[in-house]
């Protein structure tokens, strides 16, 4: 009984309460307890199970959705593509100007080796095709998000001209049924992640800002600044309303535990849920949070870009307007390429160096250093990733709902006189 009641407990508590209350559990673990290694078990089990759940969920969220479903890909998902890929440039673009502002210097002669890194634009794009029209079912054993979009799409519109009611019956149960899975294992939520930050602060501490607290701080600062300010901007301009309720009930919602997870990947039923919450339409958001996943990388393209001016500027090499814009543009298509792979932004850095003449010897070092203060880099580019998923997802959808003249949500937008379309 005592069980039952304490499980009540634990259910009835707010979600965000209880994972502000594990983050500081962990954490505490993690300096007084440093060696009991079991306890980081929770945060394998818990990102492994969402990492594992995502690509089931997506691909039958995808094809009952649009087997199912009465619409069809219109205008919002043009309006969201475009705002994910926006962001993505002008992020590029505000880490460009960070850089010049507060040049930034590294310890290359502390990096270590690194993964092989793609060899040109022309090879990430090769590899994003390839991955489109792979294997399905490998697509969803790999995670591969690209070919599960092909193909839940091409499975879900050839369902919808032949499938009968009972066959469309049968996908709605399945859905609802890995729903109701995923809900289960997000309600662990706060025990897994209590598991990930022992894992960190056991592991990491706090040596890291020591040696590249200033490269970390730039991070930091150009991030938030992209998220409380750049992200926000957008959404006002787009929908013409006070952004910041709904940013901020994303960032809440969303970028806690993706900045725990570090995985774009496995926060992706987190994302659908919140979509949920917002309602939004199913059968847009299931296509929309896994195309975000993929393109939607605005952290990603800032670390790229940070982390190739600070190398010029390590080797004195001048840096010419021109010169800055190919590294925006190369990180912005890099950082699509690297579909939220953990740790993938990284190895787009050599691709942006390439307009200096900076041997892939040197690069590589650099991608050495990423992985080095990757602990908190991915964290918040994960963050910042994942959760604008969301917020452009909600921003196409209820500038849609604006020209239809259908009212927004009034718990982000209240009304100033008349209604504005």
């Amino acid at each position: 009984m005592k069980l039952k009641t304490l499980i009540k407990k634990y259910n009835s508590a707010n979600l965000v309460l209880r994972i502000a209350i594990a983050i500081v559990l962990g954490s505490l673990l993690g300096v007084i307890l440093p060696s009991q290694k079991w306890i980081g078990e929770f945060g394998t089990l818990f990102v492994s199970a969402l990492k594992a759940i995502a690509p089931v969920l997506v691909f039958i969220l995808i094809v009952c959705s649009l087997a199912s479903g009465k619409s069809h890909l219109d205008r919002r998902f043009g309006r969201v593509a475009l705002l994910y890929l926006t962001s993505t440039l002008v992020a590029s673009l505000v880490a460009m100007v960070a850089n010049f502002i507060f040049p930034q210097k590294l310890d290359l002669a502390n990096a270590f080796g690194a993964s092989a890194a793609p060899s040109g634009i022309a090879e990430v794009m090769h590899n994003l095709l390839i991955h489109a029209v792979s294997n399905p079912f490998a697509a969803i054993v790999e995670a591969n998000y690209i070919g599960i979009l092909v193909w839940s799409a091409c499975l879900g519109f050839a369902i919808k001209k032949i499938a009968s009611e009972t066959t469309l019956s049968v996908l709605k149960d399945l859905t609802a049924s890995v729903s109701l899975v995923v809900r289960w294992i997000i309600n662990l939520a706060p025990i897994g992640i209590m598991g990930v930050v022992f894992i960190s602060v056991s592991t990491n501490g706090i040596g890291i800002f020591k040696t590249y607290g200033s490269l970390i701080l730039i991070l930091v600062v150009t991030m938030f600044f992209m998220a409380f300010v750049v992200v926000p901007a957008i959404v006002g301009v787009m929908l013409r309303r006070d952004p910041y309720p709904l940013v901020l009930k994303c960032f809440k919602s969303s970028a806690v535990t993706a900045f725990f997870t570090r995985s774009s990947a496995a926060n992706i039923p987190v994302n659908m849920a919140l979509c949920k919450k917002l309602g939004l339409d199913s059968e847009f958001y299931s296509v929309s949070i896994p195309l975000g996943a993929t393109i939607n990388m605005s952290g990603a393209a800032i670390t790229i870009t940070v982390m190739t001016l600070a190398t010029v500027h390590t080797l004195g090499i001048p840096v010419t307007m021109s010169s800055a814009l190919a590294v925006c543009f190369l990180a912005t298509l890099g950082a699509c390429g690297t579909s939220g792979v953990a740790g993938g932004s990284l190895l787009l850095i050599p691709l942006a160096c390439t307009p200096f003449g900076i041997s892939s010897d040197v690069a590589m070092q650099v991608v050495a250093v990423g992985f080095i203060i990757g602990v908190i880099q991915d964290s918040l580019e994960t963050a910042l990733n994942s959760s604008t998923d969301v917020i452009f997802t909600a921003t196409a959808e209820y500038r849609a709902w604006q020209k239809q003249g259908k009212p927004l949500p009034k718990e982000f937008f209240r009304e100033h006189g008349t209604e504005e379309h």
